[in-house]
This record gives C-alpha cells, structure tokens and sequence, in this order.
C-alpha cells in the first residue's frame, strides 16, 4: 500500500517563521560576534576616515576575542565611553596595557612604552603634546588616536576600563572602495 506524498506547507505559513529565525540570528550575531560602527570623527585620520567632508568609514567590530583575551598595543578598539569619556561608543588605538608606563616625547618626539620609542607609521598630524610618565593601572588601558592633534584622548580623559571594550576593529566596510583590512 503506499502512502499519500507528504502535504508541502505553503510558503506564506512558513514565513513568519523564517522572519523571526532571521530577526534572531542577527541579534545574537550583533550580540556576541560583530557588530558595524560608524567613524564619527577624524580622530583616527588617516587610517579611517571621520571627517565631515569625506564620506564617513564604517567598520566591523569582532567581539569574541577580548572574551578570552585583553587587547594588545596596537589594537583599533571599540568601547563605550565611561567615567570621564563621552557617553557613546569610541574608537581609538591601544598604546598602554596594565603595568604599562607611557610617556611623551623622547629626543625625537616619539610616544615611549616602558622606556622603549614605538613605531607608529600610522601617525598623522602629531601634536606632540608632553604627558607622564603614567603607568596603566590593573584593568584598564591607555588608548590614543592616530591623528593625534584632533584626537581626545587618554591625554584628556584618562584610562579606558577594559571592561568598557566592545570590541577590535577588524575591517572597513563602507565606503566600498576604501574597504580593507585593519592591523
């Protein structure tokens, strides 16, 4: 004896279904994984674009890996302002982690970690403002942007929790012709 063919759904009963599986994954994708931001200043110049006459970078920000691990010196981060920071979400470059001790300028105007110059190409329009030497308390980090003469920074707002960051900056998305990789 055979069985009559299973009875195919229709579509528009499935649908509802398919939208709120659809609304779902992409919150815990957003959630937990990444998540797009805009740059909305020039502080980071040249290495993303903020300015109000260029277009606007947005970038993708991976989540996952500071669940494991604390950024590193060179990181581009995403964290939400506390303390003495604006009450939004920033970005900038991490120049100091915990026990680290900062310090501006050496002979040739360089940022020094623990003593040592760093190689920042990715500098623009320094201002070469003198601070520390500051040493980076447990649990927090010292971030400053690449242009460092339109940045607020450390260097106004003091350290940035670790527990604040969002995420690591990982890829400019838009506009199409400046997308890249970052770091």
């Amino acid at each position: 004896m055979t069985s009559a063919p299973p009875k195919k759904k229709s579509f528009f009963k499935e649908l509802p279904f398919l939208a709120v599986t659809a609304v779902v994954l992409a919150l815990l994708i957003r959630t937990f994984l990444v998540q797009s931001f805009y740059i909305p200043s020039g502080s980071m110049e040249k290495t993303l674009h903020g300015c109000e006459d260029c277009s606007r970078d947005r970038v993708l920000v991976e989540k996952v890996t500071y669940r494991f691990t604390d950024p590193s010196r060179g990181d581009i981060i995403v964290f939400h302002g506390t303390g003495d920071w604006p009450r939004e979400d920033l970005i900038k470059r991490v120049i100091g982690t915990p026990g680290d001790v900062v310090e501006c300028c050496d002979t040739q105007g360089r940022v020094t970690v623990n003593g040592k110059p760093l190689n920042e190409p990715y500098v623009y329009e320094d201002n070469r403002q003198d601070f520390g030497p500051v040493t980076v308390p447990k649990g927090m980090l010292w971030v400053m942007g690449d242009h460092r003469g339109g940045s607020s920074d450390s260097r106004d707002h003091s350290f940035v929790p670790i527990s604040s960051v969002v995420g690591e900056a990982r890829v400019i998305i838009w506009p199409i012709p400046r997308m890249t990789w970052l770091g």
